[in-house]
């Protein structure tokens, strides 16, 4: 199969490029929204907005033709009511299988992480491409039985987790290669940190920072 470009975008935003077709997972307010500007197709794992701005998304969809979404429900209705056209944003749930950009893309996954008993918990699909690369969103959830995950894009610091249960996570998944996503709040000493014990422990074949600029190709096995 033909390489896979991965850019980091910022935070949990990532760009797969393959045969001039782009898409997007998780354009949100952390992350440089510029990325939407040559996009086909936008994943959102949810409602948070780190991981989506709706009024950017919803007037990239309006004002771009060839421009689709696919979102939980609840992410679908806000991208809606702020004028994104409706035939133009999916709603999914775990367990379907689409295509987007020219990618084979299978939702997994149904629920955030825990924050805290008190902070309501939204729907979270995560998001396995090509049978092989795996967004999870805020969520440590695995891929289907049997999956093989060549990449997976692992978060390391937010409210809901600690640096062990990514690194678990890790270990669970197994991928070939580990990259880290979901860092915005860390300074860049806790960004070592977080290499450091994640890479050190986690257990992927490699563990790859794809830092802003200086992507990463991937090769999906045939």
């Amino acid at each position: 199969m033909t390489d896979t470009t991965i850019t980091h975008h910022g935070h949990a935003c990532v760009r797969l490029e393959r045969a001039g077709r782009r898409l997007v997972l998780d354009p949100g307010s952390f992350s440089d929204l510029t990325v939407l500007d040559d996009a086909e197709a936008v994943l959102v794992t949810h409602e948070h907005v780190d991981h989506v701005d709706v009024a950017r998304l919803a007037a990239a969809l309006a004002g771009r033709h060839g421009l689709a979404a696919w979102a939980p429900a609840d992410v679908v209705a806000q991208l809606v009511e702020a004028g994104a056209p409706a035939a133009r944003v999916r709603a999914v749930v775990a367990g379907d299988v689409f295509e987007a950009a020219g990618f084979e893309v299978r939702a997994v996954g149904e629920q955030h992480a825990l924050i805290h008993p008190d902070v309501p918990r939204p729907r979270n699909v995560g998001y396995l491409v090509d049978g092989g690369l795996l967004h999870p969103g805020d969520a440590f959830t695995e891929p289907p039985a049997g999956t093989r995950v060549e990449v997976l894009l692992v978060p390391v610091a937010a409210p809901w987790l600690k640096l062990a249960e990514a690194i678990d996570y890790v270990r669970a998944v197994h991928p070939r290669v580990a990259a880290p996503i979901h860092d915005a709040i860390l300074s860049e000493p806790g960004r070592a940190l977080a290499d450091r014990l994640v890479g050190g422990l986690g257990g992927a074949g490699e563990y790859v920072r794809i830092a802003a600029g200086s992507p990463y190709t991937w090769t999906p096995a045939a």
